[in-house]
């Protein structure tokens, strides 16, 4: 099973043991929930659209560390103009634990059945309402 993720403005196609480094997340506790979840493939049945939104991937943080250094270079030509600069984005390493497909209960009968008292009752209601005494007027 292997599920397609978007997690720090990057997509990547994740399976339960795999170690990821996303860009840096603020978190509370030691598991993380992602989400938006693109595809899923689940034994050879692919999820996508709504089916992938039932989706959640449960991840471990591993750890916290600096990815690889970045060069900036600004040039102009014939003015003098050079800066030489440099940039380590601050990553988070995540080890996705598990990929589970949520499913929905089935509809109640005695939920279906509360649902079309209310609009008996409704369309009851005005026929109460209505009387033969004409409105009042001023």
């Amino acid at each position: 099973m292997y599920a397609v993720i978007k997690a720090g403005g990057k997509q990547q196609r994740v399976k339960p043991g795999d170690v990821i480094e996303v860009e840096l997340m603020h978190h509370d506790g030691d598991r993380v929930e992602l989400h938006p979840i693109l595809v899923v493939d689940d034994e050879g049945k692919t999820h996508y659209g709504k089916e992938a939104q039932r989706a959640v991937v449960v991840a471990k943080l591993v750890g916290e560390q600096k990815g690889d250094k970045i060069k900036v270079f600004k040039y102009r030509p014939k003015t003098g103009y050079a800066k030489k600069q440099g940039h380590r984005q601050l990553m988070t390493l995540l080890e996705i634990e598990d990929i589970k497909m949520r499913t929905r209960a089935p509809a109640k009968k005695d939920a279906a059945a509360s649902e079309e008292e209310p609009a008996e009752a409704k369309a009851a209601v005005p026929a109460e309402k209505s009387s033969d005494e004409p409105p009042a007027s001023e």
